[in-house]
């Protein structure tokens, strides 16, 4: 098996306060890895500096074999890696359609003709309608984005990010605000998108995680304390502990 991301002795600090410590991590080709741990062991900062949005304090980033820790998110998108976050990051008054036609422009790195409408650019337009369609939204293409549901919000921006045809999918919590019904089919559109993209997961849902995880990463404290498939991150004493460290983390551990 083939590790396409690899992160070598991550560490990251703020001040006094050491957000990524010394932590290693393997992500395999074609794998959906999960990352998992209570609440300020430093997940959100460690997928900061996968996507290149701040830079690590020592350590390095590979993916493909190539070291990437000092390129910008410009370059790290190019070379296959996207990303989706805690809070949606779409362009509210514009239409879905239009959001996904940004971001396939943005990924074709053409400009619009000057004297002809953005809208009516078929290399735009097919390959975003394809997109909306792939997540589900082919029926919401000309709602504007910020009349969505946050659910539809959470497939639109999935869409956005697939524009890039990436090979590595950061996803941040993609389930955060949701209900039962909307989750089901968030987990149902990144049951298909595995099969063709390899994902790194961040996720609180941990009946999500343990459905979808191919291997779980625990993170405490900045650091990886463990690493395995899904039953065996279950019957780990270290975990459990980490996670009985809170009443409400271990319930969701426990009842998972």
């Amino acid at each position: 098996m083939t590790d396409l991301l690899r992160v070598d002795n991550l560490s990251k600090r703020f001040g006094g306060l050491l957000a990524s410590n010394a932590l290693n991590l393997q992500v395999t080709q074609g794998e959906t890895h999960a990352l998992i741990g209570p609440n300020g062991a430093g997940k959100s900062t460690l997928m900061n500096q996968l996507s290149g949005e701040i830079a690590p304090s020592e350590g390095n980033i590979f993916f493909k074999g190539q070291n990437i820790t000092s390129l910008p998110v410009y370059e790290r998108t190019a070379l296959g890696i996207a990303r989706s976050y805690q809070l949606t990051t779409i362009f509210n008054g514009f239409s879905a359609l239009e959001n996904v036609m940004l971001a396939v422009q943005a990924h074709q790195g053409h400009s619009f003709h000057f004297w002809s409408s953005a809208r009516k650019e078929q290399r735009l337009r097919e390959p975003a309608a394809e997109l909306l369609a792939r997540v589900g939204l082919q029926e919401r293409a000309n709602v504007v984005a910020g009349g969505l549901a946050h659910g539809e919000q959470r497939q639109l921006e999935l869409a956005m990010a697939l524009a890039s045809e990436p090979e590595l999918l950061l996803l941040d919590e993609p389930l955060a605000g949701m209900g039962v019904e909307d989750s089901l089919q968030i987990i149902q559109l990144l049951e298909a998108l595995k099969k063709d993209h390899t994902i790194l997961l961040i996720e609180h849902d941990m009946n999500a995680i343990f459905s979808l995880a191919d291997r779980v990463s625990v993170l405490v404290y900045g650091t990886v304390i463990a690493t395995g498939s899904v039953d065996e991150i279950r019957a780990n004493a270290e975990v459990q502990k980490a996670y009985l460290g809170t009443k409400q983390e271990g319930q969701r551990f426990q009842h998972a």
